[in-house]
């Protein structure tokens, strides 16, 4: 009887729980944190989690419509690190001592941040054509482009003649854009939380609304069936793979704000946290499935699971290794589904 109801209402328990395992297992551990520590349910907690996963949401909106083209971004971090440093080394404060370039007058506060996302569209760009018009296979194209990012920063960032130290003294107004919040009574709203959602909403309009978003899943569902319909695969990879650029100029600017300061390694090891929570979200790696909706949740989880393990006293390395194994499993589950229905 039983077998016979779920047939006909179209539910399947089994397939739901294999589908969805990830998430879960991860909700289970969420609900094992809150056990045993009851006040991480607090509202100041939960804004912070919020605020500290915003430049990550912004980041894996970039790193999932990759993915979606059945692509990945290995530099994306390294991109993030490049765009953090040179917005950072054009908004330090004018009374600082070791300001980079010590006679230059107060820029207005969105033009270097206008110029780091000019700077990591072009080296997305790089991305696109590697992968559109070369045919490098993504995993190596982005590889390539990671050291060339890291290779730039860091050149960037040992400058004379200060040498390789952070670069601090961040002007008040770009500290600000990061840090600051819209207060209503006790209840705080971070700038960051703004600026994701906004980044949410935009990146919905072009994946659901646009030409670009159609093609997008077409070329990720079948590359070739798409370009035989007359999609101009080569141009969509690159202005996604762009857009994607744009995405972490953005997100390593509001990171160095964040933080107050910027070094060469700013940036490491995001795109691994973005790939994750993507792939847990339900972006597959197959191609043509994913939404911004699963992107989001998938940020969320992880940020809640990182905060989380820090507020229970968690070893940095074992979160480490926790996040490993989600990630390959996640990529396992993934890969058992497509290979389900193919």
């Amino acid at each position: 009887m039983q077998s016979l109801t779920s047939k006909k209402s179209g539910f399947n328990f089994k397939e739901w729980a294999s589908n969805n395992a990830i998430t879960i297992v991860l909700v289970f551990l969420l609900i094992g944190i809150i056990a045993i520590e009851p006040s991480f349910l607090s509202i100041k907690n939960l804004t912070n989690i919020l605020a500290q996963c915003s430049t990550r949401m912004i980041i894996a909106l970039g790193v999932g419509g990759i993915i979606v083209t059945q692509g990945t971004d290995l530099s994306a971090g390294r991109i993030i690190g490049l765009a953090a440093v040179v917005s950072a080394s054009l908004l330090q404060a004018t009374d600082y001592a070791y300001r980079m370039y010590p006679n230059m007058q107060e820029l207005p506060l969105f033009v270097p941040i206008l110029l780091a996302m000019a700077i990591c569209g072009f080296m997305g760009a790089i991305n696109g054509l590697a992968v559109a018009k070369l045919k490098t296979p993504p995993f190596i194209a982005t590889m390539g482009t990671m050291l060339l990012a890291y290779g730039i920063t860091s050149l960037y960032f040992d400058r004379p003649p200060y040498g390789a130290q952070p670069i601090a003294g961040l002007a008040k107004n770009f500290k600000n854009l990061a840090s600051g919040a819209i207060e209503i009574g006790s209840f705080r709203l971070p700038y960051l939380i703004i600026y994701a959602v906004i980044a949410c909403v935009i990146m919905w309009f072009i994946w659901n609304k646009t030409k670009l978003g159609k093609n997008m899943f077409a070329i990720g569902g079948n590359p070739e069936a798409a370009e035989v319909s007359g999609v101009n695969v080569a141009r969509n990879l690159i202005i996604i793979y762009i857009i994607a650029g744009v995405l972490y100029g953005l997100a390593g600017s509001l990171e160095a704000a964040r933080v107050g300061s910027a070094t060469n390694n700013t940036g490491f090891m995001y795109e691994m946290d973005a790939i994750a929570a993507c792939v847990v979200g339900g972006v597959s790696f197959s191609g043509g499935v994913g939404s911004i909706g699963g992107i989001i949740t998938g940020v969320l989880i992880f940020q809640v699971l990182n905060y989380g393990l820090s507020f229970i006293g968690v070893s940095t390395y074992l979160q480490f290794i926790i996040k490993g194994i989600i990630i390959i499993a996640a990529v396992a589950l993934d890969t058992r589904k497509y290979m389900k229905k193919k």
